[in-house]
């Protein structure tokens, strides 16, 4: 983004360095890498990143404002509503896709936003290695409002464990050794000390909930909760009989699962905002669009599986039986504005937000990105591709 850096970056550029780097990378839990890294991190200008930014503190004006959950109670499945929510989301992701708009400038486009948890302690570890392979230049950082890595990492330790002693808190996940996102469990483990525990592996007596350490009961006091209820759904009966954790339990959670329903595309129609794309619930469109080209159909969650359609058509919406369950949203271009040594290549940037307890309002901290040149970002769709995958931004000082 910044074409002397790029260029700079991609002259010194070696696989030997790559190879490397990816090695030292993997050290840390052999093997547990299973998503592709991008070969480059994002370099980006200040006035693009002061547009993402006036994007997100709009739309964390609008979570404060007083009736945000009464707009949004409906967002939350009836038998998901889980019991002990807080006020405000203790994490929010924002999704922007570098975009080209009609006068061929680049500008940021909001493509979803998260209240859950991303991957905060792999973007620890991540950069820090990067950092020992790469010439990173002067006056950038992967971090936002002048934090940096014992900052942050002290930050997301107050937010997550809290004054709890860190065994009484818990990373809870379906299956966490299975999922792909495993390596970000065993950073966050690493730097909180907090155990990774499997829905399967609770235990509860009355309201109260244990997990068993070398054959001892440990009382779970705060979660700290990886699980998509909707993924829950779909494989609960293949785990057994688990603890149902929407009835009421004596347990605080970070996030509170709610959340992620409140804060998610379902706010989109809501936002009107330079850096947000036209967006309206499918079942308030009263005509389609003439331009229904122009548009993608996006499910609210993961219902039955159903995923985005890019290239929408009439029988495509004609064939949805719950459209209060899908958002229509108009198109964005991504620019092809990573140079690489072949095809350039597009990204994606997550911002991250924390809430601590008692403030005001979240702050951005740090961030990801993800580097791709198929038709979606996502890793089906750039296999076999190389300069893809994940990576981070650093941004200009």
């Amino acid at each position: 983004m910044i074409p002397a850096l790029r260029e700079q970056f991609n002259k010194n550029f070696s696989h030997t360095k790559y190879t490397g780097f990816l090695k030292e990378l993997d050290s840390k839990h052999p093997g547990d890498i299973v998503f592709r890294i991008a070969e480059t991190p994002l370099f980006v200008p200040k006035d693009f990143t002061k547009k993402m930014i006036d994007a997100c503190e709009a739309i964390v004006d609008f979570i404060k404002e007083p009736g945000f959950k009464t707009l949004t109670d409906r967002a939350i499945p009836a038998n998901e509503n889980v019991p002990g929510e807080n006020d405000y989301s203790h994490f929010i992701a924002f999704d922007f896709g570098i975009c080209e708009n009609e006068k061929g400038e680049l500008e940021p486009q909001l493509i979803e936003m998260q209240g859950f948890p991303s991957l905060f302690g792999f973007q620890i570890y991540y950069p820090q290695v990067l950092e020992k392979h790469f010439e990173i230049p002067s006056g950038f950082s992967n971090y936002l409002n002048g934090y940096n890595v014992d900052a942050y990492t002290k930050f997301l330790k107050e937010i997550i464990v809290g004054d709890h002693n860190p065994e009484n808190v818990i990373l809870l996940e379906i299956k966490p050794h299975e999922q792909k996102t495993r390596i970000d469990f065993y950073c966050t483990q690493d730097y909180l000390h907090i155990p990774i525990v499997c829905l399967t592996e609770l235990i509860q007596e009355g309201k109260k909930l244990f997990y068993k350490k070398d054959e001892k009961k440990i009382e779970v006091k705060r979660i700290y909760n990886r699980i998509i209820f909707d993924e829950l759904a779909q494989v609960k009966k293949n785990l057994g009989k688990v603890v149902d954790i929407t009835q009421p339990l004596d347990v605080e959670w970070t996030p509170h699962p709610n959340w992620f329903y409140r804060i998610s595309k379902f706010l989109l129609p809501f936002i009107h905002h330079p850096y947000v794309p036209e967006t309206f619930f499918l079942n308030e469109v009263k005509q389609l669009p003439g331009d229904l080209e122009n548009f993608v159909l996006k499910p609210l969650f993961s219902f039955a599986g159903q995923g985005v359609i890019i290239d929408v058509t009439k029988d495509d919406i004609d064939k949805i039986t719950h459209p209060e369950n899908w958002i229509l949203q108009r198109k964005v271009k991504y620019a092809d504005v990573i140079k690489t040594p072949n095809v350039p290549a597009k990204a994606e940037i997550r911002i991250f937000y924390f809430w601590k307890d008692e403030m005001e309002r979240p702050v951005a901290v740090t961030n990801l990105a993800r580097l791709s040149k198929g038709k979606m970002i996502g890793v089906r769709y750039n296999m076999d591709k190389d300069w893809v995958g994940g990576s981070v931004c650093y941004f200009e000082k």
